[in-house]
């Protein structure tokens, strides 16, 4: 089953951090992430850039509207998220657990079921 985890975190701590502190982050995501390649279970991975360079097109009627901005003003930003090749909701949950361990700071991990509309083959798939 596909999951994403999506990764939310306050953008004003994250885009604080000294690059000493960036890099002891990547360094730990990337400790939790490289088993998983391995065993093929890791799909695509992306970090989102702040905020403040997204745009939204909301329609609320037969028009859209563009905004400069993200889709919802929340406390917590989404930052980025993976997509995890798994068998079940618990296994999600422990790697969204060591996730969570290897980040400097607090946050949340959403975990979504994906149905794939335009399938495309993941890391260790060939086509």
């Amino acid at each position: 089953m596909l999951y994403a985890i999506l990764c939310y975190n306050h953008e004003e701590i994250t885009s604080a951090w000294t690059k000493e502190e960036e890099d002891q982050c990547m360094a730990q995501l990337l400790a939790v992430q490289e088993p998983l390649k391995q065993q093929g279970k890791l799909g695509p991975v992306a970090r989102l850039l702040p905020t403040s360079s997204a745009t939204t097109l909301r329609k609320t009627g037969d028009e859209a509207l563009v905004i400069d901005g993200p889709f919802a003003e929340t406390k917590e930003q989404l930052l980025g998220f993976y997509v995890v090749d798994v068998a079940s909701l618990d296994e999600a949950l422990d790697l969204a657990r060591d996730l969570a361990k290897a980040n400097l700071s607090r946050g949340a991990y959403e975990i979504r079921p994906i149905q794939l509309l335009l399938p495309s083959a993941l890391p260790n798939e060939t086509t």
